[in-house]
């Protein structure tokens, strides 16, 4: 039987009638009705006016509005905290995350892009792209090879293989990837004056000196004597021992002087052993001149303080040492994986090594400069090797 829809008109005249005298089990034949309804509307509508009972009747359905707003409201809030430590950026964020509310708390597909503000024609859309899987993995490896390397040094790396493609494409996969490289500290900023710069840009026109200090596993701590060409940013040399004396800079200084000739400039900060009589004595007697930078400025000797940072970030944290001699030879494959392979972002990537053999086949006119005679000039801008 198809069941009857009473308005309040309809009921409170039912209920007056039994007011009235009428009997209740012939009102409820009449109508079509149990005792039972009429009970429960005596129970919600006795004694009500027909313009109470609408009002009523409102008031119920406002009830149960906000109920359902409330409910909602709930249900966004909980979706909410469940994206709460994930980061919802990018498009393909968006939809993991509105499939991860869906499947989690049951909400549809419109709600869930609201709540995550993603738009909804975006929740359909499948990647043309190509899968790059052994691009991925000569990525890693190289990352794991290089562990303190960026995405830029990596695509250099990834030209030498042969591998072609745009610079942002290999950032995107660096990122995808989670290699990306966290800072260990803050970045000094130059501050005062530096050192005079080289008269002419050159090799062996201006060498750094600095130390560099860590331990080896059993506690013994050593120090690394570092020298820097500031031209082409080789490191000449890098000597380790457990002590390191104004004698024993001396004689390296002598030794390497002897291989490759003498600078016009040594820079050095103002150390007690490249402070002693002897280094004194010797760059007297060598006619080399020594330049010593204000105490305190360690950004005026930049170019070694770079290369000590590179040192420490790229070996001396991620290597044990358990002897001397382990230490200097894994200190020696360091160094001259740094000056024949590693790309130098300051030297446009290349290595230190083929950017010094650029500038000695310049300088002899073999290869004179495509573009302008940067690398090889004077302090008063005439060009040392003719353009063109």
């Amino acid at each position: 039987m198809k069941r009857k829809q009473f308005s309040e008109e309809q009921i409170i005249g039912i209920l007056k009638e039994a007011e009235a005298g009428a009997v209740v089990t012939e009102l409820c034949r009449r109508h079509g009705m149990s005792s039972a309804t009429y009970y429960a509307w005596k129970a919600k509508y006795g004694g009500l006016e027909v313009s109470d009972a609408k009002r009523l009747r409102a008031l119920e359905e406002e009830n149960a509005r906000l109920k359902r707003l409330l409910a909602d409201t709930m249900l966004d809030n909980a979706g909410l905290k469940d994206l709460l430590f994930k980061k919802v950026v990018t498009p393909a964020a968006k939809r993991q995350a509105v499939a991860h509310l869906q499947a989690t708390l049951g909400m549809s597909e419109r709600r869930a892009c609201m709540v995550v503000g993603a738009d909804r024609t975006s929740m359909r859309y499948r990647s043309c792209r190509a899968d790059d899987g052994d691009l991925r993995s000569r990525l890693c490896e190289l990352a794991q090879q290089r562990r303190r390397f960026g995405y830029r040094r990596l695509h250099v790396l990834l030209r030498r293989d042969g591998i072609t493609i745009n610079r942002k494409k290999t950032r995107r996969l660096y990122r995808e990837e989670g290699l990306t490289v966290r800072r260990r500290k803050g970045r000094k900023r130059a501050v005062g004056a530096r050192a005079p710069a080289p008269v002419r840009a050159l090799p062996n026109q201006r060498w750094s000196l600095d130390f560099v200090h860590d331990q080896m596993a059993t506690g013994r701590r050593f120090r690394i004597l570092n020298i820097v060409d500031d031209v082409t940013r080789e490191c000449l040399r890098a000597v380790l021992d457990t002590s390191i004396s104004g004698k024993r800079v001396v004689r390296e200084l002598a030794e390497l002087i002897a291989k490759r000739g003498a600078p016009k400039m040594i820079v050095s900060d103002n150390g007690t052993e490249l402070t002693s009589n002897a280094v004194l004595a010797w760059s007297g007697d060598a006619g080399v001149e020594w330049h010593y930078i204000a105490p305190g400025n360690p950004t005026q000797n930049g170019f070694v303080e770079s290369f000590n940072g590179r040192m420490r970030d790229e070996l001396l944290n991620e290597t044990l040492f358990f002897t001397v001699r382990q230490a200097r030879e894994i200190l020696a494959r360091w160094v001259d994986d740094y000056n024949t392979e590693r790309p130098h972002s300051s030297l446009g990537y290349a290595t230190p090594a083929a950017f010094a053999a650029e500038l000695e086949q310049q300088l002899a006119g073999l290869t004179p400069p495509v573009a302008s005679p940067a690398h090889l000039r004077d302090n008063n801008g005439r060009s040392l090797v003719a353009a063109g």
